[in-house]
């Protein structure tokens, strides 16, 4: 009896439309919201691509998120620099530090929602050889 993926991630909001909102027009997450536009919308379901995911519970006195906080999101981005543009002319505050980043492990980025959420966004590294894919 596999678990096959996470089928949800539900939490408190002081205004759920006003945070569900922030993160379909910022981020393109929840409901109604797809990475393949061949995927057909749907109201209640966000329709992301598949992929590696962290499952890591972290030590309640950790100084990685904020203490007030219960959770963290992670999203997975394939040009963060692109959405990194697109949030600073949105007048999203992002963090970055150069310790994040790591070759094996990929580049990241921080931003909260409007609640104080931490969001981590991060763009896997390609560990494709450079010349793959050309001719000798």
């Amino acid at each position: 009896m596999p678990v096959l993926g996470m089928g949800g991630l539900f939490f408190r909001a002081r205004d759920p439309d006003a945070l569900a909102a922030w993160y379909r027009t910022h981020l393109n997450v929840g409901g109604g919201c797809v990475v393949d536009p061949a995927d057909p919308p749907n109201e209640w379901i966000w329709q992301p691509q598949g992929g590696p995911m962290v499952f890591a519970p972290f030590k309640a006195d950790s100084d990685y998120f904020a203490a007030d906080k219960a959770f963290m999101l992670n999203f997975r981005v394939s040009d963060l620099d692109s959405l990194l543009a697109h949030l600073r002319g949105a007048g999203v505050e992002i963090i970055t530090k150069p310790e994040w980043d790591d070759p094996v492990l990929g580049r990241f980025a921080r931003i909260h929602d409007p609640e104080g959420n931490a969001i981590e966004l991060w763009e896997q590294p390609d560990h494709r050889h450079p010349t793959q894919g050309t001719p000798s």
